[in-house]
């Protein structure tokens, strides 16, 4: 197994302490080249993850992020599987005042996909 690998095997979903918890504020991340296996064909899924969200007390760790998404290249899940856990996961770990995952998946067969998830909780 190559180091690479390796990483993303023994990936974990990190947070940290909220620099600015008594603040509102956005934050935003794009990870443009998710990959996941289309669970019917076995044909490999791309999609763009857009995530926005107002912390509370945690934020997300970038590198344990991009580690965690890119545990899905060789998942079979549908667009929404994906996108949905994507958004409990985070969910979970930060318990933030808002948070908004977007699937934005490339066409396949003449088909184009974008899953929202969205949480309605807001200050």
């Amino acid at each position: 197994m190559k180091y690479g690998e390796k990483a993303i095997n023994e990936a974990e979903l990190e947070a940290w302490d909220n620099p600015y918890p008594d603040r509102d504020y956005e934050i935003e991340i794009t990870f443009p080249e998710f990959t996941c296996l289309c669970p019917r064909s076995g044909y490999p899924d791309f999609a763009t993850i857009k995530i926005r969200y107002i912390p509370d007390e945690k934020i997300v760790e970038l590198k344990s992020l991009k580690l965690y998404l890119n545990s899905y290249r060789s998942r079979y899940i549908s667009h929404e599987a994906a996108t949905n856990e994507i958004y409990n996961k985070l969910y979970e770990l930060l318990k933030p005042r808002f948070l908004e995952v977007i699937g934005d998946f490339n066409p396949r067969g003449n088909v184009k996909t974008i899953i929202t998830v969205s949480s309605k909780k807001r200050l």
